[in-house]
């Protein structure tokens, strides 16, 4: 079925009424998650194929946050999908105000490679909680998973209700010339701004989740250890290839030192002496991006790590020393398992230099003073982030996850992600057994006009 063939038939599909009733998309999402438990060994394989995965990490950060999404919207699709009463004005008396989502209808969810299956899913599943149709396009850099989101959708459901269009850039160009009510794109920066332009040009709202330089502050009132801990683990999950890992490290110089040494006992503890000999470790997606993270290496600054192997396309995790704005490193967006730490001595002046660069997706502080924490989470601007931790605060359904500015625009997981896929319709219901003549023409003076400056105070 070629793309064009294919949205026509959701579009018939979606204006069937089928996909309104809330009992119909519980049943598809029950659907879904049984789909994902049956074939969890097949996504770990895929992953396993695309990325180096192993079982465990493929459930903790992927199979598992995905039933996670599941399960919270299979519980409230019902009260997300309902009516809210709100108050209605007093000179519009006698009225029911409401607010009633609606879905947007035929949607279009573009996913990345470096977490296939969990941003496939994900919004696949706050898209069918909202009542709309979708097309899924995965990424090409990751073929296994693709295929395997192929079938697993296939299985689930009819095409003119939820489908998976594979392969690369034709693909893309020729969905985004298609005329879609609502367009989810996760990936680089780079590619989300082709998409909004695209999607400008027809007036399709859009969510965009995108990434950038994520810092992370340690400041010299932080317990070191453990912040080196949580950093090194998610810094290096995934191989370093995730969008809300630690970019950098801004740390404070009377700590720095004592910082970069528990940073490599943690990096030996966490992965061993030769991390490319541990299995649980991943890879580099392709060539293209292992070659452009080898120029970001610099063995002068090499803390710990810089060994790499062409023929698994695996960098060990490596931690840079020394390192100035100027380093390729701080260049652009790393994505892979490099990392480096820069000093700082005046917390005050990190506003300044935070606020000249673009803001970030996530941010991270490492402190024990609280009232600092709690202007640091005012002042700097960021989509999210965490004290004391960094990367869990995507994985929950409970808050929204997204990017501000440069990073992104709109934002998902839970009743977030329903609320992206969904249009807020404004109702005033009037009632007929009175109306109040006070607005009609011709206007009167007096009583009237007395009563709209009282109703509208």
């Amino acid at each position: 079925m070629d793309i064009h063939q294919l949205v026509e038939e959701q579009r018939r599909f979606f204006h069937t009424g089928a996909t309104l009733p809330v009992s119909f998309r519980v049943k598809m999402l029950k659907r879904l998650r049984e789909a994902v438990d049956r074939r969890q060994g097949d996504i770990a394989a895929a992953l396993a194929s695309d990325l180096g995965k192993s079982g465990y990490e493929s459930f903790l950060c992927e199979t598992g946050l995905v039933r996670s999404e599941l399960s919270y919207m299979i519980r409230h699709t019902a009260r997300l999908a309902g009516e809210r009463a709100v108050p209605t004005p007093l000179a519009q008396f006698a009225a029911r105000s409401l607010r009633k989502p609606s879905p947007y209808g035929n949607t279009l969810i573009m996913s990345p490679w470096n977490y296939p299956v969990l941003l496939t899913l994900d919004p696949l599943a706050d898209a069918i909680a909202a009542g709309n149709t979708a097309i899924v396009k995965p990424s090409a850099y990751a073929p296994a998973s693709s295929a395997l989101l192929a079938e697993l959708i296939g299985d689930c459901f009819p095409p003119e209700y939820a489908a998976v269009v594979a392969g690369g850039r034709t693909e893309n160009a020729a969905l985004l010339d298609e005329k879609f009510d609502f367009i989810f794109f996760t990936g680089s920066q780079e590619v989300g701004r082709e998409v909004l332009r695209r999607a400008a040009e027809r007036l399709t709202p859009a969510v965009l989740e995108l990434g950038g330089k994520s810092p992370c502050i340690v400041d010299e009132t932080a317990k070191i250890p453990l912040a080196a801990r949580r950093i090194v683990f998610g810094k290096f999950l995934n191989c370093g290839q995730t969008c809300v890992a630690p970019d950098y490290i801004l740390c404070h110089s009377a700590v720095k030192e004592r910082l970069v040494e528990a940073l490599c006992r943690e990096v030996r503890r966490q992965y061993g002496e030769d991390p490319l000999q541990n299995p649980d470790y991943g890879r580099i997606v392709n060539e293209k991006h292992f070659h452009r993270l080898l120029g970001l290496l610099d063995p002068s600054k090499t803390a710990i790590g810089g060994r790499w192997s062409q023929d698994t396309l695996q960098i060990a995790p490596t931690i840079l020393d020394g390192t100035d704005g100027g380093d390729p490193a701080m260049g652009e967006e790393i994505f892979g398992p490099i990392l480096p730490v820069l000093a700082y001595d005046r917390f005050e002046d990190l506003y300044q230099y935070l606020a000249d660069r673009p803001k970030p997706l996530a941010l991270y502080l490492f402190s024990e003073n609280r009232p600092r924490v709690r202007e640091a989470m005012a002042r700097f601007r960021f989509g999210g982030g965490c004290v004391n931790d960094v990367v869990i605060h995507l994985a929950t359904s409970r808050m929204g996850f997204g990017g501000v500015g440069e990073s992104g625009m709109g934002a998902y997981h839970g009743a977030e992600g329903f609320r992206a896929f969904s249009h807020s319709k404004s109702i005033v219901d009037k009632k007929t057994w009175m109306d109040l003549p006070m607005r009609y023409q011709p206007y009167r003076r007096g009583l009237y006009e007395r009563l709209i400056h009282l109703f509208l105070r």
